[in-house]
């Protein structure tokens, strides 16, 4: 047995253990990252926009949960960019790359929300404004 193993925590523990880290990932994202909270505070936005639209429970749903990817996505970024930082914070080629794409992926997180959105709303609201 690894030296290391005998310290991991193993059941109950370790799902508490795992809890009590992704807390404070949260608390560090809060903390640290205002894009998080810029995302945050738009996907509780359109999430009541969402409860209060006229549409069935099914596209509510659907508009809220295409949210959720939007912050996962930018906690993996915001964690590439601190891991990033901590190598250092010299300019580099790789480390420039690898925040952009990190980037990248937000917004293309960003991107899949805009268009579900966009055709949720078209498929409950077209008629409103384009049948005579």
């Amino acid at each position: 047995m690894l030296n290391r193993e005998r310290y991991k925590k193993k059941g109950i523990k370790r799902l508490i253990s795992a809890c009590h880290n992704s807390w404070k990932g949260f608390i560090a994202a809060w903390s640290h990252e205002s894009a998080f909270r810029q995302e945050l505070f738009i996907f509780t936005t359109l999430g009541i926009v969402a409860l209060f639209l006229p549409v069935d429970l099914t596209d509510k749903f659907i508009l809220i949960m295409c949210m959720l990817p939007v912050l996962l996505v930018e906690l993996i970024n915001s964690a590439i960019e601190a891991t990033i930082d901590r190598i250092s914070m010299e300019e580099h080629e790789l480390s420039a790359r690898a925040k952009d794409l990190g980037s990248a992926a937000v917004f293309i997180s960003l991107l899949i929300v805009i268009l579900v959105w966009i055709f949720i709303l078209w498929k409950n609201f077209y008629h409103i404004f384009f049948v005579i």
